[in-house]
């Protein structure tokens, strides 16, 4: 079944595995995803992620490895926080000056830029703007 928002289907699949506590997510694969999950991960958020062969061969699965820290009994996600900023009914951009700060900085926005997706950091050294998808905390 198609989904209206895929990324917000990634995002939701993500909060969801973190507030109950398991380690590993699976989801249908895109370009898109698999290059948030390559930030998530450089960023510290994810342990690791990979591709994975389905029945369906059109469609692989992408299967992410939520990070914890903390012993058995006071583990806890890295990730607290998940939130998507720009929807498929309302896009929301920004210029390369108004690229926002997450939690002063403790989070991470990210961006879909003409360069590719990236880190609200990264798109300020680039001196680039583009569409805010998500920011994560």
């Amino acid at each position: 079944m198609p989904l209206s928002d895929p990324l917000g289907d990634m995002l939701t699949r993500i909060r969801n595995a973190v507030m109950s506590g398991q380690a590993l997510v699976a989801m249908p694969s895109s370009k898109i995803k698999i290059e948030i999950a390559k930030i998530l991960k450089d960023e510290g958020y994810l342990e690791n992620f990979e591709m994975v062969d389905n029945e369906n061969p059109t469609q692989k699965v992408l299967r992410l490895k939520v990070k914890y820290v903390g012993e058995r009994r006071d583990r806890r996600a890295v990730i607290s926080g998940l939130e998507r900023i720009s929807k498929p009914g309302r896009r929301i951009y920004t210029k390369k000056q108004n690229i926002p700060w997450v939690l002063s900085g403790i989070g991470v926005a990210i961006l879909s830029t003409p360069k590719g997706v990236m880190t609200g950091s990264r798109a300020r050294q680039l001196g680039v703007g583009g569409e805010i998808l998500c920011k994560i905390w």
